[in-house]
Formats: structure tokens, sequence, C-alpha cells
């Protein structure tokens, strides 16, 4: 806490002012746009802190900066998504799915949670099938896969059961649960029915997941200290 809280400052700052302004989307504009991205553009500047070397030297951090780049530009397409920019939008959060994958890594395999993982993903796509049209048919289906593979990668990492956990793989998994509850409220409220408090709701879950993942990219530094220290 005493190390990397001081550097999360800014991004709590910058999540009261989006909370505070509360801007309205039905009038979408690059103000409001850079005020949702302002707590994202804020983990860039957590995980820059550490240092390129560390960025370069650890691929895990720079496939969660990468990430949380790719959320960035998602986020302000997502501002337009009545104007027609809702898949961009989707397009740039699977690619971060993706990108967090890879940083969570395949090891531990832990085949009970991607089994667990998939029933989960499954049921919600069950249940948003009947809602769903046109090309959101299979758009929503490989966003489902993607975002559940990614929680699968979290999940595994933890390693609960064999007490190998470390608090920085717990932030990673609870980041990747919540980032799951913060897109099926948003699909929920897009193609089923309007959800209440949708937005405080799907915001409130994603700045939480998103620093929480950052979080998780320090874990390898913090394994290299305890190196140095032995």
């Amino acid at each position: 806490v005493k190390s990397e809280g001081p550097k999360l400052v800014p991004f709590f700052k910058a999540t009261c002012v989006y909370f505070v302004l509360w801007l309205p989307t039905s009038s979408p504009s690059w103000f409001s746009a850079l005020i949702k991205c302002l707590p994202i553009f804020c983990l860039w500047v957590f995980l820059l802190a550490h240092g390129i070397n560390f960025l370069v030297s650890h691929r895990s951090a720079s496939r969660i900066l990468a990430g949380l780049i790719f959320s960035a530009v998602g986020d302000a397409f997502l501002i337009w998504q009545e104007q027609g920019y809702f898949i961009h939008g989707l397009l740039m959060f699977a690619i971060t799915h993706i990108l967090y994958s890879s940083a969570f890594g395949m090891k531990p395999l832990d085949l009970k949670a991607g089994l667990l993982m998939g029933l989960v993903s499954g049921s919600c796509y069950a249940f948003l099938y009947s809602y769903l049209s046109g090309p959101f048919t299979y758009l929503v289906a490989v966003y489902i896969a993607l975002i559940g593979f990614m929680g699968w990668r979290a999940v595994a990492g933890m390693q609960l059961c064999n007490d190998l956990w470390t608090w920085t793989k717990l932030s990673a998994c609870i980041g990747a649960m919540l980032f799951m509850v913060s897109d099926l409220t948003i699909a929920l409220n897009k193609f089923c029915f309007p959800v209440p408090y949708s937005r405080f709701i799907i915001m409130a879950t994603y700045y939480a997941a998103q620093m929480l993942i950052a979080l998780s990219a320090v874990e390898s530094r913090d394994e290299e200290d305890y190196r140095k220290r032995s």
C-alpha cells in the first residue's frame, strides 16, 4: 500500500471527477470522452511510473499497459455508440481481453477453473441469445468467449487452494470478475432490458476492474525485489 498507493492518487481523483461531473450521455463530445478516459490515462501513468525498463523487461506489465491503451480507445468509441461506433468499441475491448489473457499466462492451466468459466460464459450467452440479431449474434459470442477466457486465466493464476496466491494475483482475479460484471451489465442494458442504475454499475465496476488489473502488473516487480533481498 505504501509503495503503490501514492501512484494511484491521480486515478482516484480522475474517477471522482467523472462521477462528480456525470456528463450526460445524450450529448457525446470530445470533452466527455476525455473525462471518461482520464482514469485510464492515469493508470497508464501508474505503470509508466515503474520505469520504462521495467515495462520492457516484463512482458506481462507491457501487455497490461497495451490493454489499457486499447481500453481507452474503446471507451472513446462507446461515447458515440448511438452514432454507430458500438462495434468499434467492442473490437477494442476484445483486443484488450486478448492482451490481458496473454499477460496472465497459461500456467498453471487449472482446467476446473476453465470449465467453471466456460459454464458461466455459456450461460450468459444462452440468456442473451434470444435478444440478439444480425452481426451481434456472433460478435457477442466471440466477445463473451474472449472475456471468459481472460477470466479463466486470472482465476487460474491465483492458486488459492494451493496457498500460492499473492495480493497482485488476487487483484487480477477480482479485477477480471468485475470486468465481466461491467460488460454483462452493458449487454443486458443494451440488448435485453433497462438495468436500474446501469451507468453507475458499469463504470464503478469497470474502473475498479482496470485499477486492479493494472495493480497485478507489479507482480513481477515484487518477485524481482524478493530475489534481490534473498
